[in-house]
């Protein structure tokens, strides 16, 4: 029985920002773009990068051959089609691996290739085996694996496993994937195959992070991943929402990534799109550490664990204790006034407290307001 603890031989992340993130709305990476994002994913530790297929135009190609040359830690993979003559331009472009992909249910093969599962097979065997004697690390994937017959796709890697090949791939291609399914697919796979496995899921129905958690603890070893989820449609699993949940679970499986430059990372890729980082994007939201009822902020304030599964300080980010609302805490008063230095007694606390209940109740205060009401006390005493 395959061991399914998720630390048991480690996991990757395949950085797909620069293959499926140019798939996103209005997204355009030039030369120098890509060069930029994949030095600073280096330096935050990514295992993988995966670039878009030569074949897509001469700059897809030169963009390859760029980031093939530059220093490096991660390996450079693209994506190309189950067709040699792809195969042969990635293995010149200089790439250290290639993801290779088919579909395998009735939708892409009657309406993509029109190919037989036989014929599939016959095709991955042979540019698995090209591949393979050229020193290409090498995956192939059955594209809209959630949609195909559960015994085609088994017959499928078995044999591509028989073959060689260093990787398979699961590939919820429309994102119609549940966490349970995802599970069940992956562990059975587990058993068939012994290669390594590869999860790629699409977020259409908002699952992409929990099917790739549950895809981890089923014996997947490669997730697909890119900066703030961007990709076709609504994009893939999102990495730093997948680093939050693996940071939950257990720190320590975050633990060789430089958890810092997560949100310099977001900024960067969000600025090139011309987004904004929505505001309940985990860790780096703008939102993402604040509280505000009087019950959170006093719990904070005593032992933040209380209502926070991850310490912001290790992504480099600060908490936020509102205080300018009609909910407001008298602890949370508190702490605004000791961080400007003014000691007040109980009584004066509670004063200020109700102060800036009553005035939020009649219209939208600021922090100024609070501030205000603070210093205004009399017998405030400032450092």
């Amino acid at each position: 029985m395959y061991n399914r603890d998720i630390l048991a031989d480690g996991f990757n992340f395949i950085d797909s920002t620069l293959r499926e993130g140019e798939q996103f709305r209005g997204a355009h990476f030039t030369i120098d773009d890509k060069l930029e994002i994949a030095q600073l994913l280096d330096r935050f530790g990514v295992e993988y990068m995966e670039l878009s297929t030569p074949v897509a135009s001469p700059e897809s190609a030169r963009a390859i051959r760029a980031l093939a040359r530059m220093p490096r830690r991660f390996k450079l993979l693209t994506h190309i089609r189950a067709n040699m003559e792809d195969a042969k331009l990635a293995v010149d472009c200089g790439v250290d691996g290639a993801d290779v992909y088919i579909g395998t249910s009735r939708y892409m093969r009657e309406y993509s290739h029109g190919k037989s599962l036989d014929e599939v097979i016959r095709i991955g065997q042979e540019i698995i085996a090209f591949l393979k004697s050229q020193g290409v690390e090498t995956r192939f994937s059955t594209e809209d694996t959630f949609r195909s017959n559960f015994a085609d796709v088994m017959t499928v890697y078995r044999a591509i496993d028989l073959a060689g090949v260093d990787r398979v791939g699961v590939a919820d291609t429309v994102g119609i994937a549940d966490p349970l399914a995802t599970y069940n697919l992956i562990s059975n796979l587990r058993d068939v195959v012994s290669c390594d496995i590869e999860f790629h899921g699409h977020n259409d129905s908002s699952c992409a992070v929990a099917n790739a958690f549950c895809a981890l603890q089923a014996g997947a070893t490669h997730i697909d991943t890119t900066v703030l989820g961007i990709g076709e449609r609504n994009g893939i699993t999102p990495m730093g929402a997948l680093i939050g949940r693996l940071y939950a679970s257990d720190q320590k499986l975050v633990a060789k990534y430089d958890l810092p430059l997560l949100a310099e990372i977001e900024r960067l890729v969000a600025a090139k799109l011309g987004i904004v980082i929505p505001f309940n994007t985990p860790i780096t939201g703008e939102v993402a550490f604040h509280h505000k009822a009087g019950v959170h902020t006093k719990a904070v304030l005593l032992n933040p664990t209380t209502y926070e599964a991850i310490d912001p300080q290790d992504f480099g980010m600060s908490r936020m204790i509102d205080v300018a609302h009609r909910l407001v805490g008298r602890n949370a008063i508190r702490d605004r006034a000791l961080g400007l230095g003014i000691h007040l007694p109980e009584e004066a606390l509670k004063q200020v407290t109700a102060r800036v209940k009553s005035l939020a109740d009649d219209q939208p205060i600021t922090v100024a307001d609070v501030d205000r009401m603070l210093y205004d006390m009399p017998i405030a005493v400032e450092d």
